[in-house]
């Protein structure tokens, strides 16, 4: 029996290792690739450690302009998400029971259809609106982030109302109809009651558009306009070649991703530390106070040493230099290609030693004397190629003899010599 448990806790370990591996183990190549020095993307063989490609990609104008462009398209995709998945959600609850499965159906379809057509259908359906109205091509309604941020909440809205309605099923109605029993208007038992129980639902749904915005593609494609956004950008640049700055961009993202799961996990084992010891919900959101926060908290342990790392990481980078080590790298490669290209002379070399031994070997076993010019055969010509043809041909002259009759052939003897001398008439 215990060897059962230690062969499934090694199956176990296997496969996460395998998944992990899977999932991880790309985003670690690439993070790895940004800190060498070859001009292409590669982690082996490795030359020398460069922090150069950080600063090639803050000079990077056009990556900068769609870092921008998809923050502010990121956050009004949140606003009407957020808002329009909230609503969504809220009527989904209060609607009629048999209309609930078509109303839910009906939400739920931008998230099954192809993000191409919903770019497509977006752009057409907004340039028609600003043609019944009569406005200009310079008008809003032709404006790529505004086009963007529509075509976009069409679907993420619909991420957000799933993520409303997991939290709204663990409400409890009766608390604001007890709110409206004791005089508070609808919006009052909204602000009071119903809203803050939809915080952390409402938190969960905007970071989940935010993501959902700042990564896509296939519907940005069509209404970018003059807004183009990251991942357009990197799409656009990727056709002629990318460089390691794509990788040290890759590498900050998901540090920043990884510093705020880590932000989120001590908030929420802070707050989970504080319900169990018996404090009041409003001591958790109080100011940070190490000692405690670090107490039973590894994730809190796990942010400050990763904080740490990477501002030692930024200090070495303003006073490191791998122009040294590059040149060497560059020696290297100058010797390595030498040797190459001196084997590959004493090679071709060698080569013809042993055609010439080869010709050499046979010129000596034969012992007929070198004969004279030959015929090179007649072949498909002949002997036309044969020596001295032409000689003969001239030096030969045959005798001349009488024409004759062709022959009579099909014609008779309507060709032969003096043949129209006979059939002229006789003169009487």
């Amino acid at each position: 029996m215990r060897a059962e448990n230690v062969f499934l806790k090694i199956m176990l370990w296997a496969y996460l290792v395998i998944f992990f591996g899977y999932l991880l183990g790309p985003l670690i190549v690439m993070s790895i690739t940004a800190f060498n020095s070859p001009s292409f993307p590669k982690m082996t063989p490795w030359e020398c450690l460069t922090f150069e490609w950080f600063d090639v990609l803050a000079n990077d104008t056009r990556i900068l302009n769609g870092i921008e462009n998809s923050l502010i398209i990121g956050v009004g995709t949140v606003i009407l998400s957020v808002i329009m998945g909230l609503a969504a959600a809220l009527l989904l609850t209060q609607i009629w029971p048999k209309l609930r499965a078509t109303y839910y159906t009906v939400v739920i379809a931008p998230i099954l259809i192809p993000g191409v057509v919903l770019g497509i259908s977006t752009l057409v359906f907004w340039d028609r609106i600003s043609v019944m109205l009569g406005m200009s091509t310079g008008s809003i309604l032709h404006n790529g982030i505004f086009l963007t941020i529509l075509g976009q909440s069409t679907f993420i809205a619909s991420y957000c109302m799933l993520v409303f309605v997991a939290r709204l099923q663990r409400f409890d109605t009766g608390l604001t109809e007890a709110a409206l029993d004791l005089g508070a208007t609808h919006v009052q038992a909204f602000w009071k009651i119903l809203l803050p129980f939809m915080k952390p639902a409402i938190g969960s749904a905007a970071v989940l558009a935010f993501l959902a915005s700042f990564e896509n593609y296939n519907t940005t494609t069509f209404t970018f306009g003059k807004f183009p956004t990251l991942t357009i950008e990197l799409a656009q640049k990727v056709r002629y070649g990318i460089n390691p700055s794509i990788s040290s961009l890759a590498f900050i993202i998901i540090a920043l991703t990884i510093f705020g799961a880590l932000i989120h996990e001590v908030y929420r084992r802070r707050q989970q530390l504080a319900l169990a010891n018996g404090a009041p919900v409003s001591a958790v959101s109080g100011g940070l106070q190490l000692p405690r926060m670090l107490r039973g908290n590894p994730a809190a342990i796990i942010l400050i040493l990763l904080a740490l790392g990477g501002f030692s990481t930024i200090w070495f980078a303003q006073t490191y230099s791998p122009d040294v080590c590059k040149m060497d790298v560059r020696e290297q490669k100058r010797l390595i290609q030498e040797e190459r290209i001196r084997a590959i002379r004493e090679q071709r070399q060698l080569e013809l030693q042993q055609k010439q031994q080869q010709g050499s070997g046979a010129s000596g076993g034969s012992t007929t004397a070198p004969s004279a010019t030959q015929s090179p055969g007649q072949g498909a010509f002949g002997n036309v190629f044969k020596p001295g043809n032409l000689d003969r041909s001239t030096t030969e002259p045959k005798a001349d003899k009488p024409a004759q009759s062709p022959g009579k052939g099909a014609f008779g003897d309507v060709f032969a010599p003096n043949n129209l001398d006979k059939a002229a008439p006789k003169e009487e």
